[in-house]
């Protein structure tokens, strides 16, 4: 029977690293990575037949889970029709305007491939717009792998980056101020010294790439009164949570309007889809309509619109994101539970449908410096003992996890247990 080590160690033979996006590696939590071969609602199936209850959900976009009933039948359609026209089409105009129905700040929006180039081009439309050249971004917020997103705070003056990843040059690095999460004074500081040259200030108003890091609401709309008055444009990232969280996202939750915003995952049902949006005389600084250039040949492909209007029709239609909220709750209030009579406490972070496990903190976690001592060693034993007991978590400690409406209440019953299970093993005293 073939297994994971071997398709492993032919994996290394043909990739970097052996995966095709690194997490995947599970260099994180040790150990071999788990080759999946089908899924199906909550579950997914490895290559030797074992089922996992499954919270990862391909990272998120899966809102009625896997293979889906209804949107499998809206894609078979869509194969038979074709699959790519490199032309224009009625599917991806249904998608924007059933988004724009839904979302007032959306005035205009442009589909793309992936949300990495939903921000590569919502920044270029902000730099652009404003004829200014630096954006600030926030340690802990995650936006893509474009180069100019791959920066930390420096060591130097208020808001300076330096590079994260080889291959980022300090040219690059240079345009982009990097800030605190969750701290006004640092951010005050930021504006006062580089206010006049910030094109644009990105953040997740949900963070939830180094953790679950939920912002003070207070925090984000003093970032937008800062942004307001240093003629900055505000961009919230909302690639995982926008319609993951609910039908409006982080920026309806809020009442803060972006100026931009950028979208990916959900809005494809789990199809390659991002997008970018905003308001509409920024966005006709896009090309054919304007003078910024960015195209792609699978842009708007006829697959993901329907698959995506399919998915997030559905959800609205049976009033979903209602549902994953109280079923989500009440799985988190279970672990809680569970959790309680460990020696070393855990906590359970929750936002709507999205949920992160960690290290007690007597403290909300809001920043990446404040995640407890510890965490990551502690998950990836977790990690395995869940594992043993037919669980999938996302293999890193900085991952959340996702519900869907394919777990039902018996299906998280289940989940819950095993989990408790597995952190009554991994409990040290």
């Amino acid at each position: 029977m073939i297994d994971h080590a071997e398709l492993f160690a032919r994996a290394l033979n043909v990739a970097p690293g052996g995966v095709q996006s690194p997490v995947r590696a599970f260099r994180s939590v040790g150990g071999t990575p788990i080759f999946m071969r089908r899924a199906e609602g909550p579950r997914l199936v490895d290559v030797t037949g074992r089922t996992f209850i499954d919270f990862c959900q391909s990272f998120g976009p899966l809102l009625l889970g896997h293979r889906d009933a209804d949107v499998r039948g809206v894609v078979q359609q869509a194969l038979d029709d074709g699959w790519t026209y490199g032309c224009c089409e009625p599917y991806s105009l249904a998608l924007a305007e059933w988004i724009q129905a839904q979302l007032p700040w959306v005035e205009r929006i442009r589909f793309v491939s992936s949300g990495t180039e939903a921000v590569m081009s919502a920044l270029r439309v902000a730099r652009a717009a404003t004829g200014r050249s630096r954006i600030l971004k926030f340690d802990g917020c995650y936006h893509g792998h474009a180069d100019s997103m791959l920066v930390h705070a420096g060591s130097g003056l208020a808001g300076e980056a330096e590079a994260s990843s080889a291959g980022v040059s300090d040219a690059v690095a240079g345009e982009t101020l990097v800030a605190p999460l969750d701290d006004d004074d640092a951010l005050d500081r930021v504006f006062d010294a580089h206010g006049a040259a910030i094109a644009a200030a990105i953040v997740e108003p949900l963070p939830a790439n180094y953790g679950l890091l939920a912002q003070r609401p207070a925090w984000l709309q003093h970032l937008a009164d800062r942004c307001r008055r240093a003629g900055a444009l505000l961009i919230f990232d909302e690639v995982i949570s926008g319609f993951r969280i609910g039908k409006s996202g982080m920026a309806g939750l809020l009442g803060i309007r972006p100026d931009l915003a950028t979208y990916g995952k959900v809005i494809g049902g789990g199809f390659p889809v991002g997008a970018y949006a905003g308001r509409k005389d920024l966005m006709e600084w896009v090309a054919p309509a304007g003078k910024v250039y960015q195209a792609g040949t699978l842009s708007a492909n006829p697959i993901g619109m329907r698959a995506g209007l399919a998915s997030l029709a559905k959800v609205d239609a049976m009033n979903g994101w209602t549902i994953l909220d109280r079923r989500a709750e009440q799985f988190c209030g279970d672990l809680i539970e569970g959790f309680a009579s460990l020696s070393n406490p855990l906590d359970v972070v929750r936002h709507g449908s999205i949920f992160w496990i960690v290290r007690h903190s007597e403290e909300p976690v809001r920043r990446p410096a404040s995640i407890p001592a510890g965490n990551s060693e502690w998950f990836s034993r977790f990690f395995h003992a869940a594992i043993a007991r037919g669980v999938y978590l996302p293999p890193s400690s900085y991952e959340v996890g996702f519900v869907s409406l394919a777990h039902d209440e018996a299906t998280l019953t289940t989940a819950a247990a095993a989990l408790v299970a597995a952190a009554r093993e991994v409990d040290a005293p």
